[in-house]
């Protein structure tokens, strides 16, 4: 995961295995990259994404990608997850497109807890890629 500003701040982009000869293969808003970590692999995925924050409301839980979170099931924000296992991509927009957020195994109560400042939730994609 790269991310615009030091200390795993700003804009975060998650690219999978290939060459990027310009950042804008990568559809990112700037060229400059502060910091990066490395996501670790699990064999499973699940998490729980909640209509409200604190884990109120409609549940959902999800173990494979979403590529549209409105269709799958009626919601264009999401005020809460709870990743359960591995490492997900949260993506502002359907289809993985938008600002991207790293979901780690952890509860996040409210989308200020995963970086964001609103609720939009468009996709969902867990991280899979083997190096």
């Amino acid at each position: 995961m790269l991310y615009e500003r030091p200390n795993y701040q700003g804009y975060q982009y998650f690219l999978r295995r290939g060459d990027y000869p310009d950042y804008q293969q990568w559809m990112g808003f700037s060229d400059s990259i502060r910091s990066c970590c490395l996501i670790p692999q699990t064999a499973s995925h699940r998490l729980r994404l909640y209509e409200r924050e604190d884990h109120k409301g409609l549940m959902m839980e999800l173990s494979e990608d979403c590529s549209c979170i409105q269709d799958r099931f009626h919601l264009s924000e999401v005020r809460s997850f709870h990743v359960l296992e591995g490492c997900w991509v949260l993506y502002e927009l359907p289809n993985y497109r938008g600002r991207q957020y790293l979901l780690r195994p952890q509860e996040y109560r409210r989308y200020h807890d995963w970086g964001a400042v609103d609720a939009k939730a468009g996709s969902l994609r867990r991280v899979v890629d083997l190096y």
